[in-house]
């Protein structure tokens, strides 16, 4: 990847004075850049994300829709630049967003090419614009066709989202019990003193603008599929077209005495984790459960609470999911911040005082003093609306759906945590996910099919998780692996892990390796074998590291 930025000069007519709508900058030569390269290049104090793909020069925005990370240290493959942060992707050419989490497109800018010089012009309006929603049409007056999303999550947003950008001109609703507009739910364990509007994906004047209804505090209890018919609490009944099932799924509270006391919490919404955050203040803490949501909140408590305990089942953190190795690494990074483990042993019994949890007894034997109990140990589906209803669930209660993430039933489609899907990257087996950018995928899948445009669900899961102020990013689906391969050590706090199964990747987990996971993630989803011999060997071009 060409990092070095060539020097560059600019046209006069950047003059501050100068009163023209466009700003062009001359911003390398023509050979600076070769097929298959980008760089970040300057137009007027900004920064333009330059690429050459099969010939052909392009300029769009160089930050990230999703939390502005630089592409230009991204990974790009053919016509598609990967987010080194998150995953990603944008078309290299048309700025178009192609894989989430990110949820707009990139700034297009102009591109033209004399005497061997590259120049890049911006209008000076766009400079302040680093996002752009796709085109979106409204409803039409007279078109019936009704699709209910329930749900208020972010496959039903983004199902919403692309049935207008696809040109649905029919009636679209989404239904939820939440009383938000759809929001950042990956903010609640990072950033938990977090102010509900702050996190909002879109704004009611967006629902508005595109005629997409949204009713708030509003949930399903039964769907009726034979006459197409959703019934709410509030007694009223909508019939549809077509459905999303997309309602997620809740915490899992612990089956032992005293979970009633005050001050046991569980995270779901914004206000429990401003509610957490505020409990926690110089108490003694102690979480139970060593998944990404209670490791990352036990990370953002540490300069808050007086003490944080962890009670894990396992022997180390992400056992299943990460491997003995890196749950190692992130207990370390965690104990090295005064956070205690207690790992191979569960909660017996919560003991109170006044009402209040005041000490957690273990089945080791160990009592320990808390001021607060945090939950995380696992999810329940919200599927109880569908018992008695023809949608096959699974022994688990989570929904099952083939390829086009339709369900059993004609014209119901389920999304999101809720559903069991057929993961393409390992060979269509069926997996649960509770990515977001997963759900999102979701969404946009669904979309298309309900148009009869028929598209396979192809996304790589990526997911990240922050602990003590570092980011460890995983793509991938790792499940069955045999063996890792390590690029970089543990110790160092810089490593790539690569996952081994039948000779071939099938995940990888990094930190401070960027774009490491990207460049995994993007050679999955082409279907492109990634074998145990490149995997091993020291050549890592192919990574296109920063």
């Amino acid at each position: 990847m060409c990092e070095a930025k060539p020097p560059r000069q600019e046209y006069p007519d950047t003059d501050p004075e100068d009163t023209s709508e466009e700003l062009t900058a001359l911003v390398c030569l023509e050979s600076d850049l070769q097929d298959g390269q980008m760089m970040e290049v300057d137009v007027g104090h900004h920064t333009v994300l330059l690429t050459r793909t099969v010939g052909k020069y392009s300029a769009m925005g160089n930050q990230c829709t999703h939390y502005g990370a630089p592409l230009s240290k991204g990974f790009i493959s053919g016509n598609r630049v990967r987010c080194p942060w998150h995953g990603s992707c944008f078309n290299a050419q048309t700025g178009d967003l192609e894989e989430y989490p990110g949820m707009d497109c990139l700034p297009c800018h102009k591109v033209t090419i004399q005497n061997n010089k590259v120049y890049v012009s911006v209008n000076k309006k766009a400079l302040r614009q680093e996002k752009r929603i796709k085109s979106m049409v409204g409803a039409l007056p007279g078109v019936t066709h009704t699709i209910v999303l329930l749900g208020g999550g972010v496959t039903s947003l983004i199902c919403a989202e692309t049935l207008r950008q696809e040109n649905f001109r029919g009636r679209i609703i989404m239904a939820t019990r939440d009383d938000l507009l759809p929001y950042d739910k990956t903010r609640l364990s990072k950033v938990m003193n977090v102010e509900s509007d702050s996190i909002l994906l879109r704004r009611m004047e967006f629902f508005h603008q595109y005629d997409i209804e949204v009713w708030l505090r509003k949930e399903a209890l039964s769907v009726d599929t034979d006459r197409k018919m959703v019934t709410f609490d509030d007694g009223s009944v909508q019939s549809y077209d077509q459905l999303l099932i997309s309602t997620g799924c809740r915490a899992k509270g612990l089956d032992v005495p005293g979970m009633k006391l005050d001050n046991v919490k569980m995270l779901e919404t914004p206000e429990d984790a401003r509610q957490i955050h505020a409990a926690c203040q110089g108490c003694n803490v102690v979480l139970v459960g060593t998944s990404f949501v209670g490791m990352e909140v036990a990370s953002y408590l540490i300069d808050k609470a007086s003490s944080i305990t962890v009670i894990g089942s396992s022997e180390m953190p992400y056992q299943n999911t990460l491997g003995p190795e890196i749950g190692r690494v992130t207990m370390t990074m965690l104990s090295e911040e005064n956070v205690k483990f207690h790992m191979n042993d569960n909660v017996t019994e919560v003991r109170g005082a006044n009402g209040k949890v005041k000490e957690v007894v273990l089945k080791s034997g160990k009592v320990i003093p808390a001021d607060v109990l945090i939950v995380g140990i696992g999810i329940i589906p919200n599927s109880e609306l569908l018992q008695g209803s023809k949608i096959q669930m699974d022994s688990k209660n989570f929904v099952t759906v083939n390829k086009y993430m339709r369900t059993n039933v004609p014209d119901v489609f389920c999304g999101g945590d809720l559903t069991t899907f057929p993961l393409a990257m390992a060979k269509n087996q069926l997996v649960n996910i509770g990515h977001w950018q997963m759900a999102q995928a979701h969404g946009r899948i669904i979309a298309l099919n309900m148009l009869d445009k028929p598209t396979e669900l192809n996304s790589v899961p990526f997911y990240w998780t922050v602990l003590a102020g570092k980011t460890i990013r995983y793509a991938g689906y790792g499940e069955g692996y045999t063996e890792i391969i390590m690029k970089g050590k543990f110790e160092d706090r810089k490593f790539l892990a690569l996952y081994i199964k039948n000779d071939e990747v099938i995940a990888a987990a990094s930190l401070n390796y960027d774009p490491a996971a990207s460049a995994v993630a993007e050679r999955l989803m082409a279907g492109k074998v990634i074998t145990k011999k490149e995997a091993q060997s020291d050549d890592l071009s192919w990574l296109q590291l920063s």
